[in-house]
Order: C-alpha cells, then sequence, then structure tokens
C-alpha cells in the first residue's frame, strides 16, 4: 500500500487555522428569504435561481450557466453530457482534489492520471494531446484543472475539443475570480470554502447551450419542458435557499474581494524578500482566492511545517500527496509524476482568510523567513 496520511486534522487543532470561511450572515440573507416566504418556490429553477445565474452569467462572461447542488456532481454531469464512452479513459491530472477523480468514476469513466507543467500546474492542451499518443486504452475525456484558481486559457481547451473530439471539462472549482467562460464547460464549486461560498454548490458555464441545457435536463431527472424523463439522470439542483445565499454573497463579492486581495497583498509584501520562497504569478496582483500557497525549496517543508506547527499556525500539504497516494486511487492507471511529486513536496498551504489580520499574516511569514534562514545555515 502507497497511502500515506498527509492532512490529518491537528489535536489540538490550531490557534490559527489554514481555512476559516465566512459566509454572507443571517441579516443579509434575510430579505431574499422573505422573498421565498412571498412566493413559495422552493426549487425547481425558481426566481431566486434564475436571478442568482444570470448575475453569474455576467460575471464569467458566459453565455449559458447552470447551478447545482455541488461541483463534483457538476463534473460528473458535464462529462456526461457530452457522452463519453462508458468505461473509457478521462485524462486527469494526479495534482488535483479527490473530487476530480472521484466525479470522472461517477460518469462512468476511468481516471488515467497525468502530470502537470512545472510552472502553471496545469495539464496544458499540448500535453493532453501528446499524452493520448501514450495512452493504455481509449481515451474519452479530458479534465484540465485550475489549481487554486490559477488563470487559464479556456479558448486553447476549446480548440482541443474541436481537434480531437474528445468531452473536455475544466475543473475551475477554486476560480470564481479568474474563470472566463468559452465552449468547454468550466465547473466552479460554491463550497464554504471557496472565495464566493454559499456552502454547497456549484454553477457550470459555457457558451455553448444545448450543453448546459443538457446538464440542467441531467440533473433534473431527465425532465426537458415536460414531465416525461426523457434520459437517465439524477436530481442535483440548487435550491432557492442556496440560491439566496448566493445572491447575499454576490452583493458583498466586492468586499470579499478586496478583503483576500488585502490578505494576498500582505503575503506577498512580507515574502518578497525571501528568494527561496514563492507566490503563484499574479496572486494578489491580477487575482485572488481563498487560499495561500507558497513555494518552498525542496526538502524545506517539513522544517516549515513542524515550526508553523509548533506556533499553533495551521498549514495545508495539498492534495494528499496527489491523487495517486490516495487509497480509493491508487490502483488507477498513471503515467510517471515527477512534477506532481515536487509540487507535493514544495507547496505548502498556509492561512487565508477574509479577517486575517495584518501583524498575523506578517507573524506567520516571520516564522517562515526563520526557518528558512535555518536551513541555508
Amino acid at each position: 500500500m502507497t497511502s500515506q496520511l498527509w492532512d490529518a486534522d491537528p489535536d489540538p487543532p490550531p490557534d490559527i487555522p489554514v481555512a476559516r470561511p465566512r459566509l454572507p450572515m443571517a441579516d443579509d440573507i434575510l430579505p431574499y428569504l422573505r422573498e421565498i416566504d412571498a412566493n413559495r418556490w422552493y426549487s425547481n429553477n425558481g426566481p431566486l435561481n434564475q436571478r442568482f445565474q444570470e448575475i453569474l452569467k455576467a460575471h464569467v462572461s458566459a453565455n449559458h450557466v447552470v447551478c447545482l447542488a455541488n461541483a463534483t456532481l457538476g463534473l460528473a454531469l458535464a462529462l456526461m453530457a457530452q457522452k463519453p464512452a462508458r468505461g473509457s479513459l478521462c485524462m486527469t491530472p494526479s495534482w488535483t482534489f479527490a473530487a476530480s477523480a472521484h466525479a470522472a468514476v461517477v460518469a462512468g469513466l476511468v481516471p488515467w492520471l497525468v502530470d502537470v507543467d512545472l510552472s502553471t500546474q496545469q495539464l496544458l492542451p499540448e500535453a493532453a494531446a501528446e499524452l493520448i499518443r501514450q495512452a493504455p486504452g481509449k481515451v474519452g475525456a479530458v479534465m484540465p484543472v485550475m489549481p487554486f484558481g490559477c488563470p487559464m486559457g479556456p479558448g486553447n481547451w476549446d480548440r482541443f475539443k474541436n481537434d480531437t473530439g474528445l468531452a473536455v471539462v475544466i475543473d475551475a472549482a477554486a476560480a470564481f475570480d479568474t474563470l472566463r467562460a468559452s465552449r468547454v464547460p468550466a465547473v466552479v464549486s460554491l463550497h464554504a470554502t471557496k472565495t464566493l461560498g454559499i456552502g454547497e454548490g456549484c454553477f457550470v458555464a459555457s457558451n455553448d447551450g444545448s450543453l448546459i441545457e443538457e446538464i440542467g435536463k441531467a440533473a433534473n431527472f431527465g425532465f426537458a419542458n415536460s414531465r416525461e424523463a426523457t434520459s437517465p439522470a439524477l436530481n442535483g439542483k440548487l435550491s432557492e435557499y442556496g440560491s439566496a445565499v448566493g445572491l447575499a454573497a454576490l452583493e458583498a463579492w466586492p468586499h470579499t474581494r478586496a478583503a483576500y486581495k488585502r490578505v494576498a497583498t500582505g503575503y506577498r509584501r512580507a515574502l518578497g524578500s525571501i528568494s527561496e520562497l514563492s507566490l503563484p504569478e499574479g496572486f494578489g496582483e491580477k487575482w485572488i482566492s481563498s487560499t495561500v500557497t507558497i513555494g518552498l525549496p525542496p526538502g524545506l517543508m517539513d522544517r516549515e511545517i513542524k515550526a508553523l506547527s509548533k506556533a499553533g499556525i495551521g498549514v495545508r500539504r495539498w492534495w494528499g500527496g496527489g491523487l495517486h497516494r490516495h487509497v480509493a486511487f491508487e490502483h488507477l492507471p498513471r503515467m510517471p509524476l515527477p512534477v506532481t511529486d515536487m509540487l507535493v513536496a514544495t507547496q505548502l498551504g498556509l492561512p487565508c482568510s477574509t479577517d486575517l489580520a495584518d501583524e498575523t499574516i506578517f507573524r506567520i511569514c516571520g516564522i517562515v523567513a526563520e526557518a528558512a534562514a535555518k536551513t541555508k545555515s
């Protein structure tokens, strides 16, 4: 067995957790709840859901959006709507959260774990085209990932899809701030830990209206303008209550984004003088995320984790060491994963929340810098 426990919760919990979500407050949601009371419409694409989707469309410059119960389901339905052959391979980076592979399995596919580009931490279209030639079986789909919300050029995946005819779904779970839609469907998580959180939920964005219609039908018992189930389906709709939280969160989005930008800028300022450490390109300047991930020199990870944990500061070594190290996925076919293994050993998550104080950020960075200096000496 090759699995390893990477992200066990510390006991006792840290004084400063790695994530401390904040959703809209009850008073902010209340006006929308009163609308639900007046409408007596609680699910099934109600007026709040429709309004929520319209604003999301504008935010990501998409022609079409559908909101669903959670992002894992969104990924699965977006794959299924493109009808890849059941049992075929779904090319998926090992450098991603477990939901990516679970969604492929739910869609009837076999995740095939591949490596990512070192500079972007992403599976790139040109690499995917080359990997298809080395596949251990028939490839039916590809699921690129936007790690931590890092920007991606979705138009490149449009061309890849046109050239190959394969199903493509972008796992844009953390990319609410950075996604700009294309024809390829992209799934953005609305989980509580994301920059725009509603508790549980997601939206799928695409400029392909027929595809979004198919996804919506598959999330609504196979119904399409009638009560007849016309195809195999699930129940994956977002309720009016989820939409109420979402509308309140969108009202607060400028303030939320500014708060995350302040945190990112604080980390960038405090860590900028330490040449051995790195932050994702453009982070805190062009885009924000609900996570702060720093790149460390090889061999420094354990020392940093020990020093920060001793100080009561929560840290996260991301994604369980890669999908290939999870018990549920260790049997899956995979390519060599040297870049993923390097990222596992060098990418460390630090505390990030909208109310993280500037002095706390500088304290955290001081501990990081001290541990790095001891390694050099």
